[in-house]
């Protein structure tokens, strides 16, 4: 099932972070509440710079 995206967030350092998720939304909150990914935490906060999809897990894994 074609349900996972590619995205692509920046800071206000145009620091970029990449990854895949079903719900970017839901998501980008978590990286902005510190439940993101590790290199997100305290480096926020974040925006949608670009996202793409959707795609099979492994095409979006490939794809990141």
């Amino acid at each position: 099932m074609k349900d996972f995206f590619v995205y692509i967030i920046q800071n206000k350092k145009n620091t970029l972070y990449t990854g895949i998720t079903k719900d970017i939304a839901r998501r980008i909150d978590e990286h902005n509440n510190g439940k993101g990914a590790k290199f997100t935490r305290g480096r926020g906060p974040w925006k949608l710079a670009y996202k793409e999809g959707p795609f099979l897990h492994g095409d979006a894994l490939r794809r990141e």
